[in-house]
C-alpha cells in the first residue's frame, strides 16, 4: 500500500440477503474509503444498511443466506473479496476487529471474560497461556476495568453494560488491529458511560494509530468524534464528506432532515420529525429512495436513481436538485 492510498477502499459494494428468487439488496452500490488514523462515521436511521455494510467488510453474517453481489473491498493492499474463508479468518479479529451493538449477546455467557480475551491472543498472536493471561490483565486495565486481575474469571453477567462494552473493546484491541469497526458501541449505555466509551476510543486511536469506522444513528456522537462521515439511506449513500462541512452545509434533504430532528438544532422550538419511514428494501421505490419522504421531491426525483457526485472539495451528494435548491 502506498503512503497516499487509503487503508480501506470500498467500491460499489452490493450485498443481498435471502434466496435468489426474492433477494433483498441491503447494500446497493456503496463506495467509501477510510484513511490511516481516521475516524469515519456511517450514520442513518435503523434499517438503512449500516450494519450490513460492516458485516460485509469482514464477511461475518452468522449463517444467514447472504451474497456479496458485486463491488470490491480493498484493505491494506489486499482484495478481501478474493480471499478464501480461511484467509479471512486470519484477517478478522487480527487486522480488522469489530465491536458489536449489544455487549450482552456479543459475549459468550458460558465463558469467563479472561477466556474470551485470551482466545484471540493465543489464536492470532501466538501467546502461551501465561503470557496471554498477563496481556489480558493489561488490556482490561487499558480500557478502564478496575482490579482487572480479580475480574478475569468473572462471567459477562457479573458486569454492568458499560463494563461489558469495555470488555468488547479489549477483545477488539487485543490483536492490535489496523481497523476497528465500532457498530453502535454506545447505543445501550447512559450518557455518562457513552461519553467515557467515546473518549476511550479516541484515546486508543491516538495511542495506536488505528483507523475507526464508527456506525451510529446519533449525529451528536458523530460531531464529537468523526473526521469524515457518510450518510446512508435505504442501502445507499446519500451524502459524504468532511464532518464539519456537512454539519455546516448539508447537501441532501435527508441529511438536513436528520439535523433538523436534533434537539440542539431545534432549540426551544418543537422537534421536527421526518415523516414516514424508510422503504422496504425488498421493494424500494423507483428513483431517489428518499423522495416519498422529501418535501423537495419533483418528477425527476421519482424517475431517476441519483449517484453520488462531487459538489465541493471532499463533499459529495446524491441529490438531483442540490444546486437548484441551494443546498
Amino acid at each position: 500500500m502506498s503512503p497516499t492510498s487509503p487503508l480501506l477502499a470500498v467500491d460499489r459494494l452490493v450485498t443481498r440477503f435471502g434466496d435468489r428468487s426474492a433477494p433483498v439488496t441491503a447494500v446497493d452500490g456503496v463506495s467509501f474509503d477510510i484513511r490511516a488514523g481516521e475516524i469515519f462515521g456511517l450514520v442513518g436511521e435503523s434499517g438503512c444498511g449500516k450494519s450490513a455494510t460492516c458485516r460485509s467488510l469482514i464477511r461475518l453474517f452468522g449463517g444467514a443466506a447472504v451474497e456479496i453481489g458485486g463491488g470490491s473491498i480493498t484493505f491494506d493492499g489486499l482484495d478481501l473479496a478474493q480471499l478464501s474463508d480461511r484467509q479471512m479468518e486470519d484477517i478478522r479479529g487480527a487486522r480488522i476487529a469489530m465491536i458489536f451493538q449489544d455487549p450482552m449477546t456479543a459475549l459468550n455467557p458460558t465463558m469467563t471474560i479472561g477466556e474470551q480475551i485470551c482466545e484471540g491472543l493465543r489464536r492470532h498472536r501466538g501467546l502461551g497461556r501465561r503470557a496471554a493471561r498477563e496481556e489480558t490483565v493489561r488490556l482490561l486495565a487499558s480500557v478502564g476495568v478496575t482490579s482487572p486481575e480479580s475480574r478475569l474469571d468473572a462471567y459477562p453477567h457479573h458486569f454492568s453494560g458499560g463494563m461489558r462494552q469495555r470488555v468488547l473493546i479489549a477483545i477488539a484491541l487485543a490483536c492490535r488491529p489496523k481497523l476497528l469497526i465500532a457498530d453502535e458501541p454506545t447505543t445501550a449505555l447512559d450518557v455518562t458511560i457513552q461519553d467515557q466509551i467515546l473518549k476511550l476510543i479516541l484515546r486508543l486511536r491516538d495511542e495506536t494509530g488505528m483507523s475507526v469506522l464508527l456506525v451510529t444513528h446519533d449525529l451528536g456522537v458523530v460531531a464529537q468524534t468523526c473526521d469524515r462521515l457518510a450518510v446512508m439511506y435505504a442501502g445507499r449513500i446519500a451524502e459524504m464528506g468532511d464532518t464539519r462541512q456537512i454539519f455546516r452545509r448539508p447537501a441532501h434533504p435527508y441529511t438536513r432532515a436528520l439535523l433538523e430532528a436534533l434537539p440542539a438544532h431545534a432549540g426551544r422550538a418543537k422537534l421536527k420529525p421526518i415523516g414516514g419511514e424508510p422503504p422496504n428494501l425488498a421493494m424500494p421505490p423507483a428513483g431517489c429512495r428518499f423522495h416519498p419522504r422529501c418535501a423537495h421531491a419533483a418528477d425527476i426525483c421519482r424517475q431517476h436513481l441519483p449517484e453520488l457526485r462531487e459538489i465541493d472539495v471532499e463533499h459529495q451528494s446524491a441529490c438531483l436538485r442540490v444546486e437548484e435548491l441551494g443546498l
